[in-house]
């Protein structure tokens, strides 16, 4: 790759960073995805620990967890879209800086609504990291290099999702639950000098200059989002009048959204989008195979523990064995997409999604950990291959001035599909078990939820499979508005 050059639509007065290397902008998006994971991940250790310091019911410390990713869902596509209008580069290290002060913030809270309002902010932060640094990709790596690089960044997130119980775990034996926070304070100042240092500078498009933010549609949108994820998370396990009082909630929400961006002059999400068959279909086969992932997270402990009867530490190992598969497999699918193409790979990941799920439908517990590891290894195998193709084909042919918003839908996607499966499949493992205590459901009752619940995700990988074959993404990279790689 060569080394980043200034262009002559660039200001005169441009800073180092123009003549630094691509290689060092890359890992600094790899870093602010590895901690935007990472902070999702590690607060869920620590809540009883938090429960007891902060004399809290398991309820209330719940929020620590929810706060955070309820600010990175609603607010996910707000901030691509205002990235796209401010500058891409000058929002994402705004968030960065967010994110290390919230960290702080968490840190020194000596109350737990002040650690959920830190939290909060540290979601906000995590928003604009996640959508920015794929948004991003694009005029940091040459073309050829768009899906190493999106393997690279869905490697780090699967390290941070993976990393985020276990180092959580250590930090709070060894210096209590405020160092899962300020353990961000020295991460943080990092990635944000790195980033300062590497990422090019380039002038805002002047139609963006003269574009208007969608203070409303954002309100709306974000309004929207925040009901259905309550009504998909909410409820302990049940689905009750509250649920569905959400989710009327979201639909009215959803549909005033819709009315509201039809006559803004500067829409947060140009209607004219999901006239693109191939994104609609990249958007829709990420959110389905989100839901799968989130099954394998839900029913996975209770059957390896009740069905295999195993202690918990192998239970905590082989549960490890998904995250792990899809962090080494990242960087590899990101080459194959690049030299075979992001739609044969994309195909490719599905079809192994498929097989996973079968696996999973029929695998006998007389089989064990023999039986039960494989499938999940297939499984997360082919969630690697599929994100990382579907991610490069996605963000591929998008006009410059609109990469930050479909970063944030890209994004948006996924985890909609994450609160979905756990609310739908957890629902269909909870009806297939049949039991209102599934901690004191039989072995074979367990058994008959995991078959159930993977028979109904096999559906959706086949679905989604089917959603790939009749809109299938061109293999033909767009040519870009920049010259990536010399900016």
């Amino acid at each position: 790759m060569k080394p980043i050059n200034t262009q002559p639509n660039q200001p005169a007065t441009a800073p180092a960073s123009q003549s630094f290397s691509p290689r060092w902008a890359l890992a600094s998006l790899a870093l602010s995805t590895l901690l935007a994971s990472l902070g999702a991940s590690v607060a869920a250790v620590a809540l009883p620990t938090l429960a007891q310091a902060l004399d809290a019911s398991f309820q209330q410390v719940q929020w620590v967890v929810l706060a955070y990713l309820l600010a990175m869902t609603t607010l996910i596509v707000s901030v691509g879209r205002l990235g796209d209008l401010m500058g891409r580069r000058k929002l994402l290290l705004a968030g960065i800086a967010l994110f290390t002060l919230a960290s702080l913030l968490c840190g020194l809270a000596p109350s737990l609504w002040l650690l959920i309002a830190g939290r909060a902010l540290q979601g906000l932060g995590a928003a604009i990291m996640m959508t920015l640094t794929l948004a991003l990709v694009g005029e940091t790596v040459a073309q050829e290099k768009t899906g190493s690089a999106m393997g690279l960044l869905a490697t780090l997130s699967a390290v941070g999702t993976a990393l985020g119980p276990s180092v959580g775990g250590l930090l709070i034996s060894g210096f209590g639950w405020q160092a899962l926070f300020l353990v961000n304070l020295p991460l943080g100042l990092l990635t944000l000098g790195l980033a300062w240092y590497a990422l090019p500078v380039r002038q805002v498009p002047p139609k963006a200059g003269t574009a208007r933010f969608d203070i409303i549609g954002t309100v709306l949108l974000a309004l929207t989002l925040a009901a259905y994820a309550l009504a998909m998370t909410s409820g302990r396990g049940t689905f009750g009048k509250s649920n569905i009082a959400l989710l009327l909630v979201a639909l009215v929400g959803g549909g005033l959204f819709i009315r509201a961006q039809s006559r803004a002059v500067s829409p947060l999400i140009p209607l004219t989008l999901f006239r693109d068959r191939s994104l609609v279909s990249g958007l829709g086969t990420s959110a389905l195979v989100a839901t799968i992932m989130m099954a394998t997270l839900l029913v996975g402990p209770f059957y390896l523990s009740i069905a295999l009867g195993l202690p918990a530490v192998l239970v905590g190992l082989v549960l490890a064995a998904g995250p792990c598969v899809a962090a080494l497999a990242g960087v590899p699918a990101g080459r194959l997409a690049d030299r075979f193409g992001v739609q044969t790979m994309r195909l490719t990941g599905l079809a192994t999604m498929v097989l996973g799920c079968l696996m999973l439908s029929l695998v006998p517990p007389a089989l064990g950990i023999g039986g039960y590891l494989p499938a999940i290894v297939v499984t997360t195998l082919g969630y690697a291959f599929f994100q990382t193709a579907n991610n490069t084909a996605v963000m591929a042919d998008v006009a410059a001035q609109r990469r930050g918003v479909v970063a944030g839908l890209l994004n948006l996607s996924r985890n909609l599909g994450f609160f979905t499966g756990a609310s739908v499949l957890g629902a269909v493992f909870a009806a297939a078990a049949a039991t209102n205590d599934i901690t004191r459901a039989s072995r074979e009752a367990v058994t008959n939820g995991l078959h159930t619940t993977f028979a109904v995700a096999l559906g959706m990988a086949i679905l989604a499979l089917i959603i790939a074959l009749k809109y299938r993404v061109p293999e033909r990279l767009g040519e870009p508005e920049e010259t990536p790689g010399q900016a």
